[in-house]
């Protein structure tokens, strides 16, 4: 019997007398089934083994074009060498800091690939910002809550593709992961698994996670197949920059209601012997609080202590001295907590950015920035990840969490090359003798 290959629902199944290592015998189909992301493996080992079959696998994919497309922009060195890596192993991650344009690489391998692609990224907005950068090709499909179109050339969400991997499994033949850091999770990985794509591209400033899921990328899309620091950019693609650290001291009142709430904490993890170091110390932690009510209450103290410190009133005048200082610069405010976005907003008359701001009026904010309309904006969590964020000269951390990717993001908002731009500054203020020093020094960790 002729093997034949399939896709269904997720799985590649293996009709005919033929054992294949990445299988397993399904008895109620009589065939051996794969998950679909090891279609590539099971194509390479039939022919390695001189086995004829027939291919049906994506008898279902969107036909894939052909890309003959002028691109308005010319690739740097290390896009050049990134785009000539993937093609030479047809998957793996690309690791550049933000501002590097990594987008570009994806749009020249896009073209030189010419097959049918779905590029996933983590939020709408940045789903709108991949279908502008992708309308050089044509018409772009978004396959989201809002709309359910396939093209050959599809952007969605890793929610919208999660709930649909077995639909969309056998539809492309190359995936792009952006912010591909997301994907090992343990829903969004079935993104990768249950599709049987050969041509895989992850995009990331910081691909490494605190829980250390990481290590399943190279199985799901491929390994790290090239990667710049900014160190390694810095000066003829990167804006020279330097990190100034500055410790702002709590005042008489917030340093007494600081210590009260982190006592409480402190008190518990010695209590149950607990050495609060890594993420896992953390999440033991939040364990407990479902039936541990000393837990819950050691939790919230901290948390309370954290906004303290992250919020303090002296960062506030510290802030405004750095303002003063930069007058007429480009300058782009980072907060942990959107209370202090909005007070900040007030104090200074500055645009705020947060994830309730709606489309319209952050395409709008962001737009009189670049002209320079605005000179400052001051924004949450929502601008650190993807968004393409206007080039500016100085950033301000007023607070964040220990995340080394958020700092790096952070960072690459001030290194886009500009005209006149001779040297970015990026400000971190850590309120002196807390617990937010140690987490400012468990970002720069990843800083290479």
């Amino acid at each position: 019997m002729r093997v034949m290959l399939f896709y269904h629902r997720g799985t590649i199944v293996i009709k005919g007398n033929v054992h294949v290592p990445f299988a397993k015998w399904d008895e109620r189909s009589k065939s051996y089934r794969a998950l679909a992301y090891k279609y590539r493996d099971i194509v390479e080992f039939l022919e390695q083994e001189g086995i004829e079959f027939e291919d049906h696998v994506f008898d279902n994919a969107i036909p894939s074009p052909f890309y003959d497309v002028e691109f308005d922009f010319e690739l740097r060195d290390y896009q050049k060498e990134a785009v000539e890596r993937f093609l030479r192993f047809k998957r793996g991650v690309v690791v550049l800091p933000t501002g590097a344009g990594k987008t570009i690489i994806a749009l020249e391998i896009i073209r030189r690939l010419s097959v049918s692609t779905l590029v996933v990224v983590p939020t709408l907005a940045l789903l709108e910002q991949w279908k502008d950068r992708l309308s050089i090709f044509g018409d772009v499909g978004e396959f989201s809550g809002k709309k359910k179109e396939l093209k050959p050339i599809t952007v969605t969400t890793y929610d919208s593709a999660y709930i649909n991997a077995e639909l969309l499994g056998d539809k492309f033949f190359f995936l792009i992961f952006d912010e591909c850091h997301h994907l090992p999770s343990e829903a969004y990985r079935n993104i990768a698994q249950m599709s049987a794509a050969p041509y895989r591209l992850g995009l990331s400033a910081s691909p490494e996670r605190a829980d250390e899921l990481h290590e399943l990328l190279p199985d799901l899309i491929g390994g790290i197949i090239y990667e710049k620091s900014p160190e390694e950019l810095v000066g003829r693609y990167l804006a020279p920059y330097e990190v100034v650290k500055i410790h702002v001291p709590l005042s008489k009142e917030e340093k007494e209601l600081y210590k009260r709430h982190y006592e409480v904490f402190k008190s518990y993890i010695e209590s149950k012997k607990i050495r609060f170091r890594s993420l896992e110390d953390f999440q033991r932690i939040v364990m407990r609080t479902g039936s541990d009510e000393n837990a819950f209450k050691a939790l919230r103290a901290l948390e309370q202590a954290r906004r303290i410190a992250f919020n303090s009133k002296k960062k506030i005048e510290k802030l405004r001295m750095i303002l003063e200082k930069h007058r007429g610069e480009k300058i782009i405010i980072f907060t942990r907590h959107n209370d202090l976005v909005y007070a900040i907003s007030k104090k200074f008359l500055i645009p705020a950015i947060t994830h309730k701001t709606d489309k319209a009026e952050r395409r709008e904010i962001l737009k009189k920035f670049r002209k320079g309309e605005y000179k400052a904006i001051v924004s949450s969590q929502v601008l650190d990840e993807g968004i393409d964020v206007p080039d500016a000269s100085v950033g301000v951390i007023i607070s964040g969490t220990g995340s080394s990717r958020e700092f790096i993001q952070r960072l690459g908002r001030i290194l886009r090359p500009a005209l006149g731009k001779e040297r970015a500054t990026l400000y971190e203020l850590v309120s002196a003798g807390t617990s937010e020093v140690r987490v400012a020094r468990r970002r720069k960790s990843g800083l290479r």
